[in-house]
Parts: C-alpha cells; sequence; structure tokens
C-alpha cells in the first residue's frame, strides 16, 4: 500500500447487499428515493420513515446490477437490515452485509460527486482501506446532517433534514412508507423547523449532538429562530423560496 496517498475509507460506515426477486420494486414502496432512476454512476441518498414521515434510518442507494447496495451507517445497519426483513413477507429477497467499504475524497477523480451536495465531495465503494480524515468536519462545515446521533430515530420529520433541498426525497414516484406526510408538508410548504449546524454553545433542549472538537453543535430550529446556523448557499436559497417554488 503506498502510505503517501491519504487513507479514504469512511470507517463508520457499512454496505448491505439487497438481493433477489425485483429488488428495486421491493425498495421502491419503502424509501424516499425513486429506485427507478438509480444507476452505478447515479446513487441516490434515501431514507425510512414512519408512517408519520419521520426519518428512521438514512442512507446512500447503489445500483450493482440487478442488486442494490445500502451505504448505511455502521452502527445502524443491523437495526436497518432488520426493519426492512420485516416488509419481506414472501418475497426471494436478502438482505446481507457485504464485503465493500465505502470511501470518500474531497476531490480527484475517483468515484462520483456524493448525491445530496457536489461539494461534499467524491464517493465510491471498493475494498477495505485507510480510514479517511477530515470527512466530518467537512461534511458538517457544509452544513448537512446525517446518521440517527443528528437526525434522530423517529423524532424528526425527513423534511426538517433538508431532504428535499439535499435530493432526498421524489415527489412523483408514488407511494412509500411516510409519504402522505411528507407530500403535505411539501405542498404546503409546511417546513418550520431545520435540523442546522450552528458554532458550539451550551447545549439546550434543542440540541442533538455536540462536537466541542469541532466547535460545531447540530440542533432542531425553527426557521424563525435559526440564529447563528450555518446557512450555506443551498439551504439560504430554500429559506427565502416563496410557498410552492
Amino acid at each position: 500500500m503506498d502510505t503517501d496517498l491519504p487513507g479514504t475509507m469512511l470507517a463508520d460506515r457499512s454496505v448491505i447487499r439487497v438481493a433477489g426477486e425485483d429488488v428495486r420494486g421491493f425498495l421502491q414502496g419503502l424509501v424516499t428515493a425513486d429506485t427507478a432512476l438509480l444507476t452505478p454512476d447515479a446513487p441516490a441518498w434515501a431514507a425510512l420513515l414512519s408512517p408519520q414521515g419521520k426519518v428512521l434510518f438514512d442512507f446512500i442507494l447503489w445500483a450493482d446490477g440487478t442488486d442494490v447496495l445500502i451505504d448505511v451507517e455502521a452502527a445502524q445497519a443491523e437495526a436497518l437490515t432488520k426493519r426492512l426483513s420485516l416488509y419481506r413477507l414472501r418475497r426471494a429477497i436478502t438482505l446481507v452485509p457485504d464485503d465493500l467499504a465505502v470511501h470518500w475524497a474531497v476531490k480527484g477523480d475517483r468515484g462520483v460527486p456524493d448525491p445530496r451536495l457536489a461539494e461534499l465531495g467524491r464517493r465510491w465503494l471498493g475494498p477495505q482501506a485507510e480510514p479517511a480524515i477530515g470527512w466530518h468536519a467537512h461534511r458538517l462545515s457544509l452544513g448537512v446532517t446525517e446518521g440517527v446521533g443528528e437526525l434522530g430515530a423517529g423524532e424528526t420529520l425527513w423534511l426538517e433534514c433538508n431532504a428535499r433541498e439535499l435530493n432526498g426525497v421524489s415527489f412523483t414516484k408514488g407511494c412509500y412508507v411516510g409519504q402522505e406526510n411528507t407530500a403535505r408538508m411539501h405542498h404546503r410548504a409546511k417546513v418550520n423547523r431545520r435540523l442546522v449546524v450552528a458554532p458550539f454553545t451550551e447545549p439546550s433542549g434543542r440540541t442533538r449532538v455536540t462536537y466541542p472538537e469541532l466547535g460545531l453543535m447540530v440542533e432542531h430550529r425553527r426557521i424563525e429562530a435559526l440564529g447563528d446556523a450555518l446557512t450555506p448557499p443551498w439551504l439560504a436559497a430554500a429559506l427565502t423560496e416563496t410557498p410552492n417554488d
């Protein structure tokens, strides 16, 4: 191994392989992204929601032939597998851990742009390698939240996680778990709160997680009280939109 090359592996991510009969059809009725649009060069950020439209798990979906690979928080991989397995019924679908690792680089030619925001960098799946350095600081500096620690488990409405702005939801694909409330919020422009990244201060009831070493924290704030929250261009544009833009 060339030790002069920076590490690229996101060691806190795992990959689940979904294989079997009509995998995309199986996932299409469950997750927020349109699985029909997946290609090897076009992964999608998505979530599995509660019936009320609150996020349980977020992940990135990758096409691999007739299979779909789920790039998910390692600590949540087993729980997500169990949850999805409940929906299989009698379908010939398997969900198993895969040996592939998730990789990231802030720039370069490998992989594809992160489906949420190109500024996040390049992402790809491949063999195990040296761990990456700097991913969390880079992601948070761009105001992008992810994972159960930041999004919560059944606590936050998906659109409050900035899913519309970061390409995490399809409004044209048809039904999925939590679709009714998510679509209603979108069409009525009723996103009253946002998950935001802010400078680290004394935690409060709206604080989700703190990163003192980075001088940052994630909070769930009302849009009229964003205060000192980071407002990168993608979020600032959303906050100035008029209803139904």
